[in-house]
């Protein structure tokens, strides 16, 4: 696929402009989303703004696709035509646009005069800027009356809420809609003290031992990034491993490892770990991570469906998914999956899961978790293994284990967190990633 079109520029666009520069990164992150040629975040990889500018421009970014569903609605009432034809990043420029103006602190005339500029700055949107300035201007003058038209699950595929309804009823789907539309805390796993690094970064601790924060800033400039006190991961997707009880001197091996929150959180609790995955690119993130920690593990590039090793103690099967959990926080993968994409990847779950039975002791404990909220993708993978695998049996996950969290685990004994769990006055400080695990012995 060819890459996503973005803004030339024109001595109109003025190169100097404020802000310039951070709209323009946001444009080609969010025209990368909608062409399906890349990820959101990938676009500021290799970012050379200041960090005000980048920051700036992920946050444009983010807020554009997590209300993507909203400002679509929008910009399709108010282009009696539709979107104009080979009009190069219009679309995108539009739309991010429309996220500062309804969703941001930012100055509607800043907002308009910026986005006009990225139009006339590029060859094939540049017939279209008078186009730009009049929608906008119209969503800058009436944006309380056009926001109140349009129901809170606009902001999920249609597909997906319907999905949702029937797994987890109307009013569950309603309120992980809600959810995934605020921008979600910064959760991090502490080596130690959680209760005194909470009380040092001004967050809070919460029932499954995460710290939380209401941060938004630079995550390195925090105190105790450096000296590897702690690293950002999910509430939710910090329970797994808790499902492994203690593993000190353990034989453990973490599969689909890198980024390495798992592998971490197993190597800090004393177990000797060995962390495989497929991509070399992503492990050298897992190993830079486990140095600046402090922390060991054995690091292996491998294709897991092809990779031997002698049986181990534990395993931790992450397994590859559609991340429809982690929507709230990767707004992207709302709209760039599809019904397909289940379908696909249950097929690669089925077959990893397969594989693992030979990679665990007599005795041992093997947990399988995704990061999907998809019932083939839980609680259908589980099942079949089961029932091919008579030598495991499923070792029910007990509230004590993931803190109490009320409503995390099924009445099978499964893990199942939801974007909506964990409520708080203060949305922002609530919810959490959808997660599935299941915990499974082998029989000795």
């Amino acid at each position: 696929m060819s890459k996503p079109p973005f803004p030339a520029r024109h001595p109109s666009a003025g190169p100097n402009v404020p802000g310039l520069a951070a709209r323009a990164l946001a444009v080609k992150a969010v025209a990368g989303v909608l062409s399906q040629d890349q990820a959101l975040e990938d676009a500021f990889d290799d970012a050379s703004l200041e960090a005000r500018d980048l920051a700036l421009a992920r946050m444009i970014a983010g807020v554009s696709m997590r209300r993507y569903g909203t400002i679509g609605t929008l910009l399709e009432k108010l282009l009696a035509k539709g979107m104009p034809r080979k009009s190069g990043p219009l679309e995108a420029i539009l739309i991010t646009a429309a996220a500062q103006i309804l969703f941001l602190d930012v100055p509607d005339r800043a907002a308009v005069d910026l986005a006009v500029r990225l139009a006339r700055g590029d060859d094939r949107a540049q017939a279209f800027s008078g186009l730009a300035n009049a929608v906008l201007r119209k969503i800058s003058a009436g944006k309380e009356e056009l926001l109140a038209a349009i129901p809170p699950e606009a902001d999920t595929p249609s597909w997906l809420y319907k999905r949702w309804s029937d797994q987890y009823g109307a009013a569950t789907a309603a309120a992980m809609a809600a959810a995934q539309r605020v921008e979600p805390s910064l959760d991090l796993t502490v080596k130690a003290d959680a209760a005194g690094w909470a009380e040092r970064l001004g967050g809070r601790t919460l029932p499954t031992g995460s710290v939380r924060l209401a941060h938004n800033g630079t995550i390195r400039a925090l105190e105790g990034y450096e000296a590897g006190e702690w690293w950002v991961q999910d509430a939710a997707a910090a329970l797994p491993a808790r499902l492994l009880g203690n593993v000190a001197g353990l034989r453990v091996a973490d599969l689909c490892a890198a980024p390495g929150g798992k592998t971490a959180q197993v190597a800090a609790a004393g177990a000797r770990v060995t962390a495989v995955d497929r991509s070399a690119a992503r492990l050298q993130r897992l190993t830079e991570n486990l140095k600046r920690l402090d922390l060991e593990a054995d690091v292996v590039t491998a294709d897991i469906l092809g990779w031997k090793a002698e049986p181990f103690d534990a395993v931790i099967l992450d397994a590859p998914c559609s991340a429809t959990g982690t929507i709230r926080r990767h707004p992207d993968v709302a709209w760039s999956k599809s019904a397909r994409d289940i379908g696909a990847v249950a097929d690669l779950q089925r077959r990893m899961l397969g594989r693992m039975a030979s990679l665990v002791k007599p005795g041992g404990l093997l947990v399988y978790c995704t990061c999907s909220l998809e019932r083939e993708e839980g609680e259908e993978q589980i099942a079949r293994f089961l029932d091919g695998n008579k030598d495991f049996a499923l070792e029910p996950v007990l509230s004590d284990d993931i803190g109490g969290i009320e409503g995390a685990v099924t009445p099978e004994g499964f893990l199942r967190t939801l974007p909506s769990l964990l409520p708080d006055p203060d949305p922002v400080m609530a919810g959490m990633d959808g997660f599935f695990a299941a915990r499974m012995r082998r029989k000795g």
